[in-house]
């Protein structure tokens, strides 16, 4: 069930306190360059955009929402690492938070399960770098990197990187079939190989109890990272296989409990999994849906939260499905000026987020209010006494006033 749509006051200043750099005169040929700049800007305009958010003076690589819901991260290559606050999404002003990457940048961004610190991967170092978010006496935030870099240890260009829900392992992932899990300090805990030719993305499960990885051969491979009663770490052991593709499978995602999955194809589908299965029992995941997609070489998938909507990037296009009925429902047709490189629903399924230039994109996620309205009203005729009757209408009705809201909603 989404939540309903508020349009929030302006959040506190822990969450919004923008990073000003020296006011400083720019000679008048320089203010007529960025002007120009401005101009060549790609514009994008659809009913569904709820924010452009663009503070970035590079091209943006990677973008992560807090598992408390209250913000995006977002890196790009002009060295920086930006933290928006989501309750200003609906706002006319987007302000960021700033954390400058010394002497290299991000390519990538994670956040850590308490929403306190976010790990990076360096462009140049091909490493992991740590930061840790402190509040300041003013509640604003400052970000600290770590003493040290994680050691070096990937040869081959880095695919994806990720925190555990439950605290207790990082994973990064390259294109040559390696994986290595970490613990917290940038100790190897273990390193798995694929076996899959080459690697096109890996993720760590939102239940933090699972790694993930897909790439040249037709199947996505499911390994669970297991720990003793007492914290300590004991084995990487293979979980299940999601086998049913006909060619290379681009990317996969996760629903929130990770009791489905979703692979996009280089078959031209995209295929829902139920994954909520005794593995160690033998049971395998089972196949829900197949249904036709356009995709190329680096689609990403997005399965929302709650299951109900599954989003495919295809170059600089977006397509929204229901998951129910396999249906398309929405078209984003060139959302930005390059390829889409990440695309992610937030944590409340509310919005769903990407990003292909120096702009990031973030939609109202209509198809997921659909979907609840419509499962909520198929619960009302399935619904034997009056009470719960009445609490579906009126679940029914605010549903729908938050997607009457979202579509009414003036564009800028």
């Amino acid at each position: 069930m989404p939540q309903t749509l508020l349009l929030s006051p302006k959040p506190p200043a822990a969450e919004s306190s923008a990073v000003k750099g020296p006011a400083s005169k720019k000679p008048k040929q320089e203010k007529q360059r960025l002007r120009k700049d401005k101009a060549a800007q790609h514009t994008f305009s659809h009913p569904l955009l709820a924010a452009s958010l663009k503070s970035h003076s590079g091209n943006v690589t990677c973008l992560d929402f807090s598992s408390n819901g209250k913000y995006l991260a977002s890196c790009a290559d002009d060295r920086t690492v930006r933290i928006w606050s989501t309750k200003d999404f609906l706002e006319r002003e987007h302000k960021c938070l700033r954390a400058n990457v010394e002497l290299d940048h991000a390519t990538l961004v994670r956040f850590s399960p308490d929403s306190r610190a976010f790990i990076t991967w360096l462009a140049n170092g091909d490493t992991i770098r740590i930061f840790k978010m402190i509040k300041k006496e003013d509640g604003t935030l400052t970000f600290k990197a770590a003493p040290e870099d994680f050691p070096q240890k990937h040869k081959a260009p880095i695919l994806n990187i990720g925190i555990a829900e439950t605290g207790k392992f990082i994973m990064s992932a390259s294109t040559d079939t390696s994986i290595h899990i970490w613990d917290l300090k940038g100790e190897v805990l273990a390193s798995i190989n694929t076996n899959q030719i080459t690697n096109s993305y890996a993720a760590i499960s939102p239940c933090g109890r699972f790694v993930a990885s897909c790439g040249f051969t037709p199947d996505v491979k499911v390994w669970e990272v297991c720990f003793g009663k007492g914290g300590e770490f004991r084995e990487v052991a293979r979980a299940f296989d999601l086998k049913g593709h006909s060619a290379g499978v681009h990317a996969f995602g996760f629903s929130n409990d990770s009791h489905r999955m979703v692979t996009v194809s280089k078959d031209g589908t995209w295929k829902l999994w139920n994954t909520d299965v005794e593995y160690k029992k033998q049971q395998d995941p089972y196949l829900l849906k197949t249904v036709p997609c356009a995709s190329s070489e680096g689609s990403r998938v997005a399965l929302s939260p709650d299951g109900r909507v599954v989003a495919v990037s295809d170059g600089s296009n977006v397509a929204m499905y229901s998951a129910a009925s396999g249906e398309l429902e929405e078209e984003l047709h060139g959302v930005h000026s390059g390829k889409i490189d990440d695309l992610r629903f937030d944590v409340n399924g509310r919005f769903l987020a990407c990003c292909g230039d120096k702009a990031i994109r973030v939609f109202h996620n209509a198809p997921g209010y659909r979907a609840a309205i419509r499962d909520m009203q198929d619960m009302l005729k399935k619904a034997q006494n009056e009470a719960m009757k009445q609490r579906l209408q009126q679940q029914i009705k605010e549903a729908q006033s938050a997607l009457d809201t979202v579509l009414a909603a003036p564009i800028d």
